[in-house]
């Protein structure tokens, strides 16, 4: 590792950081109240830029609410993979729901026929 032999002068170290300035902001004047604001940024005061109401401090200040469409979103979703186990689980679903709605036939058909006795 390189180690300095002597020890740096101090006029040398000042003539190294001759360019170590802090320069002052840009500031302009509010055209609607006149405060001093940042270049290129909103009023602190006013909550205007370039006469136009940004913030929810200026007075008249509406918020856009940009709503995406549901179809789209839906339109970019790639479909679900069925897995061979998911089938199988919807067909022994299918094939419960058809023995359930075939018992309960028989049941109906029996009370239509009371009702016609009566």
């Amino acid at each position: 590792m390189a180690v300095p032999k002597k020890r740096t002068g101090a006029s040398a170290q000042g003539h190294r950081r001759s360019n170590w300035k802090a320069t002052v902001p840009e500031t302009t004047t509010c055209p609607n109240c006149g405060e001093l604001v940042l270049t290129h940024t909103v009023c602190t005061a006013c909550g205007q830029y370039k006469g136009k109401v940004v913030s929810r401090k200026a007075e008249g200040f509406t918020e856009e609410v940009k709503e995406e469409p549901k179809k789209a979103a839906k339109a970019k979703k790639a479909p679900a993979k069925k897995t061979k186990k998911a089938a199988e689980e919807t067909v022994v679903e299918e094939t419960k729901v058809e023995e359930v709605k075939a018992e309960e036939a028989p049941a109906e058909e029996a009370s239509e026929e009371k009702t016609t006795e009566e």
